[in-house]
Formats: structure tokens, C-alpha cells, sequence
């Protein structure tokens, strides 16, 4: 290297950041001053009681709803609402899991992968369709590729939209309860996907309500409560059966109606 050449730019401390994010709604506040921080391959885990802005919180993240103050920092960089360029490398970047799938109901489960990569990333038709088995084939439904969404189960559906954001090679996915509009019995399907991603290095959000779940996967818990951040730490530093936090409360409120805590 020459030595009077600039060294380059070191990589950023962390992949995402959110500072300061509030929202209204409606006159009403939503969100109020949320910050934390995520590097290379942690989750961060977001439960609270219905009402507390999680899922806005995900989707202001995402400028699916632009925040009203604050900011989200990718790899070092500030987004900027207003450089549209800036905004669809962001949802690219960061992919978005819905509760109640969002998948086109005329497209098979292949075509639901592979279409945001013919229209985003300009691949080709065969190119897509390669990828998206690739994706499919991933969260175990290669053989249902040809299926409509409405001749899936509701996890197969969720795998289908896991699949979609996988294809986009995402830094980042943010899940909003991926598994609040699934039967008891298919729950345990997409959180298995979800355990393996976090075994492969992915990078999360994950606002849910399973708390054994949470406990075992999560770098750090972020409790919300009226959009706020109230508590934040380890799970083995908030849920240990000894310490008195409104975490651990809400995971025994959680538990009693099937067992003790």
C-alpha cells in the first residue's frame, strides 16, 4: 500500500442501530426514545404486553412507518427518509417477516420467493427460480414449491415468507411475532427455522411472546412497556429465578396458567 494513500474506513461496531426513535399515532404516542444497538449475528428479543409498540418499533426500523424523531444507522450510515435509493437498499438489507405472512395469494410458494428477485435484484427467470428453490428447500418446503398459499398450513405459509427475506441475503431480519397467527401445533415448525438461522449467524430482531424461547436464543431482552424500554439485560440476568425484574414477572404471568414459575 502506499503510505500517503488513506487508510480505508474500518468496518462498523454494529450492523444496526436505532437511536432515539419515537412515533405518534393518531395523537398519540406510540414510541418514545428507543435506542439499542445489534453487531454481526445477535438477536435482540422484544416482549412486552400487547400494546407496547413492538411491532411499530420493527416497522419504523424498517420505514415501513417513518419515525418522527430519531434515527437508523446500517453498517455506520444514517438513513434518510427522503433518498428513495437509500430506503430500498435498506429493505433489502434488512428483511421484514410479518405476522400474518404477507405472501401474494395468486403465486405459487416458488413464484412468492422468486418474484422481489426478478423485480429487485434483476434476475433472471430461471436465475430466481434456482434461488428460491435453494431458499425453499432451506425451511424444508422444496416439495410444496408449486403450492398456493391457500393450499398451505399457516407455518408452511411463514416458511414461505422466511424463505422470501432469505433470498434477499439480508443483514438483518426483523420478525414480528412469526408465530402469533399459527395453531399451537405449528408454532414449533418456524421457531425451528428461526433457532437454526440464529445457529448460521443471522442477525435479528424478534418481538414474541415465547419466553422459554427467548431465553434460550436471545443475546439481550428488551422489555417494552407503553413505548418504552424499561428493562433491558441478559436473559440469565433478568429471568434467573432469584431476581425481581418486570421481565421476569411477565414470563410467570405467562407460565401460570399452564405451570408454576
Amino acid at each position: 500500500m502506499n503510505p500517503s494513500s488513506p487508510a480505508p474506513p474500518a468496518p462498523a461496531a454494529f450492523v444496526l442501530e436505532v437511536e432515539g426513535v419515537s412515533k405518534a399515532l393518531g395523537g398519540r404516542g406510540i414510541l418514545n426514545n428507543i435506542s439499542f444497538a445489534l453487531r454481526q449475528a445477535e438477536m435482540k428479543v422484544l416482549i412486552g404486553p400487547s400494546g407496547a409498540g413492538k411491532s411499530t418499533l420493527l416497522q419504523c426500523i424498517n420505514y415501513l412507518i417513518p419515525p418522527d424523531a430519531g434515527a437508523v444507522r446500517l453498517n455506520g450510515r444514517t438513513v434518510n427518509p427522503r433518498d428513495k435509493a437509500g430506503l430500498h437498499l435498506l429493505r433489502q438489507s434488512v428483511g421484514m417477516i410479518f405476522q400474518d405472512f404477507n405472501l401474494f395469494d395468486h403465486l405459487t410458494a416458488r413464484e412468492n420467493v422468486s418474484i422481489a428477485l426478478r423485480k429487485v435484484k434483476g434476475m433472471s427467470k430461471d436465475e430466481a427460480s434456482l434461488r428460491a428453490m435453494k431458499e425453499l428447500e432451506r425451511v424444508g418446503l422444496d416439495r410444496r414449491s408449486g403450492l398456493y398459499p391457500a393450499e398451505l398450513s399457516g407455518g408452511q405459509k411463514q416458511r414461505v415468507a422466511i424463505a422470501r427475506a432469505l433470498a434477499m441475503d439480508p443483514q438483518v431480519i426483523l420478525l414480528d411475532e412469526p408465530t402469533s397467527a399459527l395453531d399451537p401445533e405449528l408454532v414449533g415448525e418456524v421457531l425451528s427455522i428461526i433457532e437454526n438461522l440464529a445457529s448460521d449467524g443471522m442477525t435479528m430482531v424478534l418481538a414474541t411472546h415465547h419466553m422459554d424461547f427467548a431465553r434460550a436464543l436471545a443475546t439481550e431482552i428488551l422489555f417494552m412497556e407503553k413505548g418504552a424500554i424499561i428493562e433491558r439485560g441478559a436473559p440469565e440476568d433478568l429471568l434467573a429465578p432469584a431476581c425481581r425484574t418486570r421481565t421476569r414477572d411477565f414470563f410467570c404471568r405467562l407460565r401460570a396458567v399452564s405451570s408454576p414459575c
